[in-house]
């Protein structure tokens, strides 16, 4: 379980969402790190910016990002990491590293969680979306932009290379492992990448193209241990709550 872990300051990784109906693509992809299966510092980069932690109390507890949206105010992460203390005093700080926030801390105004999840904790509903407050007259995706999420029926990512990007216990910069997502169940994935430990359930899933596809979490809130790491697959209900998220 990837459980939360207190540090100086909370970030939130933004990304661009679009569930099962296309939209803009993201500019500035993702590079991936080489060879498939070793963990790294990702690098300072125009895609890594629209990561960072989540934050509350002064925290640091979970990953997020940007997804892209029509009201361009739009994070994922985790379900688990928006629920049992409501989006009060949550703040999304995009680009944190060592205690800086270079894109601003943006307060969370809204949080989106399916039923499944609400009702009984479903792993299988382990994903969530949250709108942040404007700064400065300006959108959260303005600042830092967005990749594109990508949800819906025959849309799985199993069998391609994944990077998952995330901040984990400890560290105050993120870190970066690709390698290729394997199937568990009929409805979860898995990645074999070391080191992602508590601080990282929500970190982005992002494929060659930089959309999102999955976001660290689902079984076991994100696996029993640092190695082995797990997504639902993005399919339909988390389209459908994409949509209202972002209506």
């Amino acid at each position: 379980m990837k459980r939360p872990v207190r540090l100086p300051l909370l970030v939130a990784f933004a990304l661009l969402a679009t569930g099962s109906v296309p939209v803009a693509a993201a500019h500035g992809r993702v590079r991936t790190p080489e060879p498939l299966g070793v963990t790294a510092t990702a690098p300072v980069s125009a895609g890594g910016s629209r990561v960072g932690v989540l934050v509350r109390g002064g925290a640091h507890y979970c990953t997020a990002s940007v997804v892209h949206s029509e009201q361009r105010d739009l994070i994922v992460t985790a379900a688990h990491c928006l629920t049992g203390g409501g989006s009060g005093g949550i703040e999304f700080v995009p680009g944190y590293r060592e205690g800086k926030a270079p894109y601003g801390e943006w307060a969370v105004t809204a949080t989106y969680v399916g039923d499944g999840w609400k009702g009984r904790q479903d792993e299988d509903s382990d994903v969530a979306f949250a709108r942040v407050v404007s700064r400065g007259g300006k959108e959260i995706e303005d600042v830092v932009g967005g990749n594109r999420l990508v949800a819906g029926r025959g849309l799985s990512p199993v069998g391609r290379a994944v990077t998952v990007v995330g901040y984990p216990r400890a560290r105050e910069v993120p870190v970066w492992c690709t390698n290729i997502s394997t199937a568990y169940g009929g409805s979860q994935q898995r990645i074999e990448c070391p080191g992602y430990s508590g601080g990282t359930s929500g970190s982005p899933w992002i494929d060659a193209e930089g959309r999102v596809v999955g976001v660290l979490g689902g079984f076991q809130q994100g696996g029993a241990t640092d190695d082995v790491s797990y997504s639902v697959v993005l399919g339909g209900e988390a389209a459908a709550l994409y949509r209202e998220a972002s209506k």
